[in-house]
């Protein structure tokens, strides 16, 4: 049984003229969907001519055996037709599911840079000193993965701690690594400044955004709201001087980003719209996310539980993570940047 995909051929030829149309291309969204279902659509069509290759070679061998009576043919056609005729039962099941998934929602496929944001929380001084240390972490272990790592906003404390510090990763696919990173990072440790020795708990949560392609996000100017002030931190020749720091408001969604790192306006305006379009990304894919996990009743992503993922016991010396249950040891190896054992084995069990 052949399959008809005369209707399917249309369809790609009309795909063919909508894509060459300069207001389509201008399009991004629609110019990303189009593209996507041409590319299904070819796969489709190469499938089915390789299907109509082996038809024609089983038919070639059906032939031999029936005609020929050199024995030595007869075996060797019965030997290739066994083959062929296995190779295609198996290349039409996939061309069947092919054909029949083709209007599917295909799986969001992620990777790329990414704009990652830490924030202290429970604990204090502490939780903001814990979240430099993640930030630390996560900058060696960019330098071994070849990463460029761009400091977008950052606010820091007077003891050297960071209430909140947003940067770009990039140069490779750095999604696929970072990615489970996203959670509540739990810390047990003795301060410096504790007298008694008493072990204190902090927190500090991290947030792993997709840093979308240039033109993938939208972005209206008159419905942002931009506001300009004087930097401020902890000490600093060019605090304060004059108002470099950047506000924007995203008022369809009441979304706020800042940046101060710089001292140039513009510059902190650029890092700020960038951050501004991964947070708007990641509401969208978050509304895909609730409506999938709705309509198939599954659980959406482990970076968007909230419930602490990693707890970094200091006197004890190790680190768990607890989605998948594994402890390692050597914490200060692992927070100068080894955090390859730990990735590696989120990747094995959590793909």
């Amino acid at each position: 049984m052949n399959f008809d995909i005369e209707p399917l051929k249309k369809e790609y030829e009309e795909i063919l003229q909508e894509i060459s149309n300069p207001d389509v291309i201008s399009d991004w969204e629609h110019f990303e969907t189009i593209s996507k279902r041409k590319k299904r659509l070819e796969i489709i069509f190469e499938k089915n001519e390789e299907l109509n290759r082996l038809e024609s070679q089983e038919k070639e061998n059906t032939n031999i055996l029936s005609s020929e009576e050199d024995t030595e043919l007869i075996q060797l056609a019965e030997s290739e037709l066994a083959i062929v005729s296995a190779e295609k039962e198996k290349l039409r099941k996939h061309l069947k599911s092919l054909i029949e998934n083709i209007d599917k929602e295909e799986p969001i496929i992620k990777e790329g840079p990414v704009i990652v944001e830490i924030r202290a929380g429970t604990g204090g001084e502490e939780a903001a000193l814990f979240a430099e240390n993640l930030f630390r972490m996560y900058s060696r272990y960019a330098q071994t993965k070849g990463w460029e790592l761009n400091i977008l906003n950052s606010n820091r404390t007077e003891l050297g701690g960071l209430k909140e510090i947003i940067f770009e990763l990039k140069n490779g696919d750095v999604y696929s690594f970072m990615k489970y990173e996203g959670g509540v990072h739990r810390v047990q440790r003795i301060p410096e400044t504790e007298k008694g020795g008493r072990i204190h708990t902090s927190t500090a949560s991290v947030i792993v955004m997709l840093k979308p392609k240039k033109g993938k996000i939208k972005i209206v100017p008159a419905e942002l709201k931009i506001d300009t002030y004087k930097a401020s931190g902890p000490g600093g020749q060019y605090v304060n001087k004059r108002e470099s720091a950047v506000r924007i408001t995203h008022l369809p969604t009441n979304t706020v980003v800042t940046s101060q790192t710089e001292r140039s306006l513009a510059q902190n305006k650029e890092n700020a719209m960038a951050i501004l379009e991964a947070k708007i990304l990641e509401s969208i894919e978050k509304e895909q996310e609730e409506k999938t996990k709705k309509e198939r009743k599954e659980q959406v992503s482990s970076s968007d539980r909230p419930e602490k993922i990693r707890t970094y016991n200091f006197p004890q010396d190790r680190i768990t993570d607890h989605r998948i249950s594994k402890n390692w040891s050597n914490i200060e190896k692992i927070m100068n940047g080894n955090l390859d054992p730990v990735i590696e084995e989120l990747q094995k069990e959590l793909n």
